[in-house]
């Protein structure tokens, strides 16, 4: 019986001190938590790539803002169009606010598309669930044709056969032609085998190519093109006018009928939310808020901006809520539509 007794008042006292541990350890401040913390910012690509480079950017600043002022160590998880680093984040990472993972922006429609997974097996996280800090950047995929072409407008692409590169079938250079000869009918022919921007660029200028669909950045990171105006962009894939280019108009109010819109509006989120910053579920809400009230300050610091420029980062925060909020829509978004898109954007 004494025996008994002992064990029993050792496993009270065990499950007291977790306890006020536990409360220790809510009670803390985010920036007494973050005091001499280090967190693990997690990109889902390879060295080198653009997404890597936002990383990096974002690393060598967010500490700054931070309550606590932590460190950051950058680190990458490349596999499956970052599935893999998102599977890490929901069913492994520590959920205290130490790790976030940076993935490519395909990841926000994953769940209700499978573009990358088929059948949806492979993805093991809820979008609903995980907390958004925000993105350093919007880039949306434009319509652009060599300045020589007599192409226009998108009433020309209608009109007249064009011929667009591509890296591969399952890009987003190939996926916005393909949708606007579906939604627009236009009369766009995608030839794949391009090793990436910089050579499609070369054979619209040899003539091989009239045009592509290519990130926004892509084209203004050419100068020579942009101050020549050897390229025109006749239209955009975001989800409102970019306010440095308010002449050009975006896919969404070109088109004729609200299936359309709607489609190309689900597809325009991942545009919007170009390198988006994940938390894992049951994040403290103070930690969560802080890292994006931190996240908002550093995107409005003149050091940052000039030094993600550097990396070929344009600065254009958007806001964790507004990253729910799109994914919300995605959510929303009925189930024939997606279907739809689905069958479409198919490689």
């Amino acid at each position: 019986m004494r025996r008994h007794i002992r064990a029993t008042s050792i496993a009270l006292l065990g499950a007291i001190g977790s306890a006020v541990c536990l409360h220790a350890t809510a009670a803390q401040t985010p920036e007494e938590f973050y005091k001499g913390k280090t967190i693990h910012l997690i990109v889902g690509a390879e060295v080198g790539a653009a997404y890597d480079f936002a990383g990096r950017a974002v690393g060598a600043h967010f500490g700054r803002f931070i309550p606590g002022h932590p460190r950051i160590v950058v680190e990458n998880m490349p596999g499956a169009a970052s599935i893999t680093a998102m599977n890490h984040l929901y069913n492994r990472a520590a959920r205290d606010g130490t790790v976030i993972v940076l993935p490519l922006n395909g990841v926000v429609l994953e769940p209700r598309l499978n573009a990358l997974s088929r059948d949806g097996s492979n993805v093991k996280f809820d979008l609903s669930k995980v907390s958004w800090i925000g993105s350093p950047a919007q880039q949306p995929q434009s319509i652009v044709v060599w300045h020589e072409t007599s192409y226009h407008s998108l009433q020309d692409l209608r009109d007249k056969p064009a011929i667009f590169g591509t890296t591969s079938p399952g890009t987003d250079s190939n996926v916005m032609p393909t949708l606007l000869n579906a939604l627009a009918g236009t009369k766009i022919k995608v030839v794949s085998g391009y090793k990436g921007v910089n050579d499609i660029f070369h054979s619209m200028e040899q003539g091989e190519l009239q045009g592509a669909s290519v990130l926004l950045s892509s084209f203004l990171g050419k100068p020579d093109w942009v101050q020549q105006v050897k390229g025109r962009i006749l239209l955009h894939f975001g989800l409102e006018r970019i306010k440095t280019l308010p002449g050009i108009p975006t896919a969404i109010e070109l088109m004729d009928n609200d299936e359309a819109r709607l489609m190309l509006r689900v597809y325009a989120s991942k545009f919007k939310t170009t390198y988006p910053l994940a938390l894992p579920p049951d994040i403290p809400a103070d930690r969560v808020k802080a890292l994006q009230e931190a996240f908002d300050a550093m995107g409005r610091d003149a050091t940052f901006i000039a030094d993600a420029k550097k990396l070929g980062v344009e600065v254009d925060p958007l806001p964790g809520a507004a990253i729910s909020e799109l994914i919300h829509g995605i959510d929303a978004t009925p189930q024939d539509v997606i279907d739809r898109l689905k069958m479409l954007i198919a490689p």
